[in-house]
């Protein structure tokens, strides 16, 4: 099944520390040969991460080394062991949801630092399993930062059986937002649950799910505001030119579309608040904001999903025009542009 979140942001921006016709390089070598590089990469395990720039929003693609932990795959922020972490990590702060290259597999994931004690633990495993990040370490004051990738379309993910039409894609995203939702809740409860457990003088440690909770709400977020945008700027208008008595209903929702990134907005701040906020007053909100948010995905679907039921998914491509007796075909336009797009 297709990740729910797989071509829903754009993605990466991304500078080392090595030229950029280096990477390229490496790139072209990875996808050419199965995700297996020569040169100083040979024998290691290289993925390739696609990041959405924190500020240009443009998508850039870095080859990076890996460690795995179990099920984990874990990323070392260590830039070569310079003084400031590197271009990627500030991306996928900004935008969590990534696209991931492993040998001949492409999948999304959502991509969560580690904190505290989990990250000690964590990072010492990956210098047991690669020496050279201890080497990093030790050259700089600053803490390397470990990413953990998780899959944005896990095993168990509960969607459609399979996705034929149209609706059955809306209610893909639909089933992954409101699963996101939960993930928040969730990881709201145990972060209140450690911090009742504090005991002795003192404040309470700082959140250890912090980053997590973070993370995962900004990636509900934005692919919320992207359904919403492909809805608003597509879809609805497409639906409209064949509905036109649903007119009040794609003006009801184009103004529940303003009210749930005012929604948004203050999901995030209010997750930002979390390490200070008073538990029942917090659990409130979070419980009201999920409430509507849960209540506008309700009128999508009683609404607008059931027009979308005969329309097939993917989009089945226009048939191309027969060629005149004897002509070649045309001039070669569908072979792709040949400039190494699909690196991107």
């Amino acid at each position: 099944m297709t990740a729910v979140t797989a071509e829903s942001l754009k993605l990466p921006e991304i500078r080392i520390r090595m030229p950029t016709s280096f990477n390229e390089t490496v790139i072209e070598e990875f996808r050419a040969n199965e995700g297996k590089v020569g040169g100083p990469f040979e024998g290691g395990d290289l993925l390739l991460l696609t990041t959405t720039g924190a500020r240009s929003g443009t998508q850039r693609t870095t080859p990076l080394g890996y460690v795995r932990h179990g099920g984990l795959i874990l990323l070392v922020g260590s830039n070569l062991g310079a003084p400031s972490h590197p271009g990627w990590y500030h991306n996928l702060l900004a935008h969590p949801v990534v696209r991931v290259e492993i040998g001949t597999r492409t999948f999304q994931a959502l991509a969560v630092p580690a904190e505290g004690d989990r990250r000690d633990e964590l990072f010492a495993h990956a210098v047991r399993s690669a020496p050279g990040y201890g080497d990093y370490q030790a050259r700089t004051t600053r803490l390397l930062p470990v990413v953990v990738l998780e899959r944005a379309d896990p095993d168990g993910w509960q969607g459609p059986g399979e996705v034929r039409t149209l609706a059955d894609k809306v209610m893909e995203v639909h089933t992954w937002l409101r699963g996101q939702l939960r993930e928040v809740a969730a990881e709201v409860e145990a972060h209140f649950a450690e911090r009742a457990a504090h005991r002795g003088p003192g404040e309470p440690p700082a959140p250890s799910l912090g980053l997590q909770i973070r993370q995962r709400c900004l990636a509900f977020c934005q692919a919320l505001e992207f359904h919403h945008t492909s809805e608003d700027g597509h879809l609805f208008p497409g639906i409209a030119r064949y509905h036109p008595h649903l007119g009040d209903t794609f003006a009801r929702l184009a103004d529940e579309h303003r009210t749930v990134a005012r929604i948004q907005a203050a999901l995030v701040e209010l997750l930002a608040g979390i390490g200070i906020a008073e538990p029942a007053r917090f659990r409130s909100e979070l419980a009201r904001m999920s409430a509507e948010l849960n209540a506008h995905l309700d009128y999508e679907e009683e609404t607008i999903v059931p027009l979308l039921a005969e329309v097939p998914w993917p989009p089945v491509p226009p048939v191309p025009p027969a060629s005149a007796p004897g002509g070649d075909g045309g001039d070669g336009a569908g072979r792709g542009d040949g400039d190494g797009a699909g690196s991107a």
